[in-house]
């Protein structure tokens, strides 16, 4: 579980009586399910643009090989 608010960045605590997440900084409140999701959509892409480069050289590389 990440720890850390995907609104403002600042700490998240646990209250065990709402079994929910709440931001010190900004108030943000939701449950671990919802904190996950946040946090998934805040995920920046998983390659970056070089490997995306690469994956496409290896790609026509191969194309191009297999026409000989």
């Amino acid at each position: 579980m990440v720890n850390y608010c995907p609104e403002c960045g600042g700490e998240m605590t646990y209250i065990s009586l709402t079994k929910k997440y709440c931001c010190k900084s900004c108030g943000l409140y939701c449950t671990g399910q919802e904190l996950n999701d946040a946090h998934d959509r805040n995920r920046p892409d998983g390659e970056t643009d070089e490997e995306k480069r690469q994956s496409r050289r290896k790609e026509y590389l191969k194309w191009y090989l297999s026409k000989k």
